[in-house]
């Protein structure tokens, strides 16, 4: 399982764009994960679906509100991962209003989020293999910092808390 001092794990993730520019198409498009995190201080937060209750109501909209603080705090980008295909996350987004804020990254075959070691089996409930609920701060593609839910909790991957350890470093 990945942890602090770790190098994030070699791949790619997708973001759906929905205003070309900076080399990048409309639609989803794909980055690697080694050349988006080069020389940069990124704040990422996991959770286990897109418009689920507690990732809609809470998780997402509390890095929307403190994005400000972030960038204050040296953060160069926040990013919200989750195991959904980049049209689910786009529309996620906009309804969110994460634009310019949060930048929201698919894993959609949860490639990532194995390589991590932090899935979340959700067959039970027809979700399939999702991520686990974490926060980390990840700097030059090094993990920093790494708060990891209990299951069924939202107590320690909150913006708050995230935000209170981007101003340690």
């Amino acid at each position: 399982m990945l942890k602090v001092g770790d190098k994030l794990p070699e791949g790619a993730l997708q973001e759906f764009i929905e205003v070309e520019g900076e080399g990048c198409s409309l639609g989803p498009n794909t980055f690697e994960i080694g050349k988006l995190t080069a020389g940069k201080t990124i704040a990422v937060f996991a959770l286990p679906g897109a418009f689920t209750p507690t990732c809609s109501a809470q998780h997402v909209p509390g890095f929307v509100k403190h994005a400000d603080a972030f960038k204050a705090a040296g953060v160069d980008e926040i990013w919200c991962l989750s195991v959904n295909d980049a049209f689910v996350m786009g529309a996620w987004g906009r309804e969110q209003g994460t634009g310019g804020k949060v930048r929201m990254m698919a894993d959609g075959s949860a490639a990532f989020t194995q390589a991590t070691g932090l899935t979340l089996d959700l067959n039970a409930r027809g979700m399939g293999l999702r991520s686990q609920r974490y926060s980390m701060l990840v700097v030059d593609g090094t993990v920093k910092t790494l708060n990891i839910e209990a299951p069924g909790k939202f107590e320690v991957s909150n913006a708050e808390t995230l935000l209170a350890q981007a101003g340690a470093l």
